[in-house]
């Protein structure tokens, strides 16, 4: 085996780059928000993350080494049609821009678990953790494996070498300045994947073993059957819906110094995800014309599903020129962490507030979650990079999760932000377990799970061709309301008696935090209940008002604003009360610009 001396040190060369970024936004950030700075500043970046800066952290995110590597073995084998990634992630992106973007950053959220904990409970909030913080690994898991396929076919060099050091520079930035290190790195990550791929690209088209790429006599479009439009419609709406409810999106959502630069980030980021994805597609096309068996390459001919797999990295290594190839290599590597060190960092965030200090320790100090974070941002980091390195079948966990973020986490949001006055915990939590099952139930071709369900149009071959992904998705939903509206209508009319509201969303609610009937009284009771305010609230069930959480010091110093009702979903309070709480939100957005 000949070591591709020339492609480690381009690669090491661009490590040492992206580590220089990383350590001097973390300085930066450090001298923003001092060295003794608030958990939520190292979530947001102090909220203080410019349009230009979001764009790329944004789209580099999205345009990870999966994206690239998966476009363009998708329209080898498959042709564009069925290359639904970059226009169903663009779309997610306008979606999730124009329906939950602005409503979100509004309301000065610090996670997407804070408005699940703030209506139906810490325990639930908890449990819907479960799935976002697989997506989040499964995803950094599956990156980093595509990038030691990429750099085994390019470089014969070990795949778990690249692994491990690719993971270890982005764990190292990432701990050092969290978000302010992981967004002005994306910025050089994404210029790199552009440059990288772009040079590659006529090389590649001009090499003498590649045939004609003109249409229909290299057919890179592809069709779609009718047989199989339920399945291509099912993944479609997987990818625009089940891409929005990503705790990685809506950090840097959230660390947007406006609700209205929220926004326009997504459309703008939207645009350039599609942008991103025409080398890979382009790659892909070559691919396909390409007679292997004139080029270096000795490996099986016609490519098998192995060998389609590493379509990017072939072409790459067998159709351009070493040093061209070395650049491509540090586009896959760059968009490889780009995405990495963004999920790592995400999941570290939720674990770190919505589960550790607003469920286990209410009391925790600003420099405790700091620290919490960090050690989970090294846990995530591990996990995700033994499951690279020891987990055959990444793609298809990453594939489940993604699934299981579309069917249980997507109708939850959609309801915490559209219907909070419908939904309690009692559907919450009935609609998890329906779709968990719906969708399990539904079986997995790639992870080896049978079909228990089998669907209309059910084939042995391509497994279910009925949308059913997206019927378990609309099930759930549908679970949530009615199980939500049954509860509520069974406790208020006394078919169930008040003790039996063991979740305390419907009728089983304190006295203290309703009946407030006049600012003097709401004056009264703060007084006499701020001194234990923070226990209070472990004990309500694990039910947080992250308003409450988000600053302590407003606590402490006594301030008749933070009184707030957490339970405005089950129970109208008095107009003083309504005004307090928007006063509440309004001084919370001010502390964080």
């Amino acid at each position: 085996m000949t070591v591709n001396y020339a492609g480690i040190i381009s690669v090491v060369l661009f490590y040492i780059l992206i580590l220089v970024v990383g350590i001097w936004a973390g300085r930066k950030s450090g001298k923003r928000t001092g060295e003794e700075g608030e958990a939520d500043d190292v979530m947001l970046a102090g909220r203080n993350i410019g349009l230009f800066v979001g764009i790329f952290t944004m789209t580099a995110t999205w345009v990870g080494g999966g994206y690239i590597n998966g476009t363009a073995e998708s329209v080898f084998k498959d042709g564009i049609m069925w290359t639904q990634a970059p226009m169903g992630y663009a779309l997610s992106l306008v979606l999730g821009g124009y329906f939950f973007a602005n409503k979100m950053r509004a309301e000065g959220y610090v996670t997407m678990l804070d408005p699940f904990q703030e209506l139906f409970g810490g325990r639930m909030g908890g449990l819907l953790f479960i799935p976002a913080l697989c997506g989040e690994v499964f995803w950094s898991a599956a990156i980093l494996a595509a990038l030691g396929a990429t750099v085994g076919v390019i470089m014969d060099l070990d795949n778990n070498t690249s692994i491990i050091s690719s993971a270890c520079i982005a764990l190292f930035y990432t701990l050092f300045g969290g978000l302010y290190s992981v967004a002005y790195t994306d910025v050089i990550q994404l210029f790199c994947i552009f440059l990288g791929l772009w040079v590659c690209i006529p090389f590649c088209m001009n090499n003498a073993a590649v045939g004609t790429l003109t249409y229909p006599s290299n057919d890179w479009i592809g069709t779609v059957d009718s047989k199989y439009f339920g399945q291509w419609l099912d993944f479609g709406l997987l990818l625009m819906l089940g891409g929005i409810p990503w705790q990685v999106y809506f950090q840097r959502v959230l660390s947007c110094r406006s609700a209205f630069k929220a926004q326009l980030l997504s459309y703008v980021a939207a645009v350039g995800c599609i942008v991103m994805a025409i080398p890979a597609m382009i790659m892909g096309a070559v691919a396909k014309a390409t007679r292997w068996n004139e080029t270096d390459y000795h490996g099986p001919y016609p490519l098998t599903d192995k060998e389609s797999a590493l379509v990017l990295p072939l072409v790459l290594q067998y159709l351009t020129p070493g040093f061209v190839s070395c650049l491509g290599l540090g586009a896959v590597s760059a968009a490889v962490m780009s995405s990495s060190d963004s999920s790592i960092l995400s999941a570290a965030s939720m674990f770190a507030r919505n589960v550790y200090k607003l469920i286990f320790r209410q009391n925790a100090s600003e420099n405790e979650v700091i620290m919490v974070m960090k050690v989970s941002i090294i846990f995530v980091g591990v996990m995700a990079t033994a499951m690279a390195l020891t987990v055959k079948s990444v793609y298809g966990l990453w594939y489940l999760s993604s699934d299981l973020v579309y069917v249980i986490l997507f109708p939850q949001l959609t309801s915490v932000v559209y219907l909070k006055k419908q939904v309690n915990t009692y559907g919450s939590l009935a609609a998890y377990i329906v779709g968990l099952l719906m969708r399990g139930l539904g079986g997995e071709k790639i992870l080896g799970l049978p079909a228990v369900i089998k669907y209309p149009y059910y084939d042995e071959e391509a497994g279910q061709l009925f949308p059913f992904r997206t019927l378990a998705m609309l099930s759930s939903f549908g679970t949530l309301v009615l199980v939500s509206r049954l509860s509520k209508w069974l406790f208020e009319n006394g078919r169930l008696p008040p003790h039996l509201d063991v979740f305390n969303c419907v009728v089983n609610i304190p006295e203290d935090i309703v009946k407030v009937q006049d600012p003097q009284e709401e004056l009264t009771l703060l007084t006499s209940t701020l001194q234990g305010a923070k226990s209070y609230q472990g004990e309500m069930n694990g039910r947080v008002n992250p308003a409450l959480n988000l600053h302590p010091e407003l606590i402490d110093r006594g301030d008749p604003q933070m009184v707030s009702s957490d339970r405005t979903s089950s129970t109208s309070a008095p107009a003083a009360h309504q005004a307090a709480q928007g006063g509440a939100k309004a001084e919370q957005g001010t502390t964080h610009l």
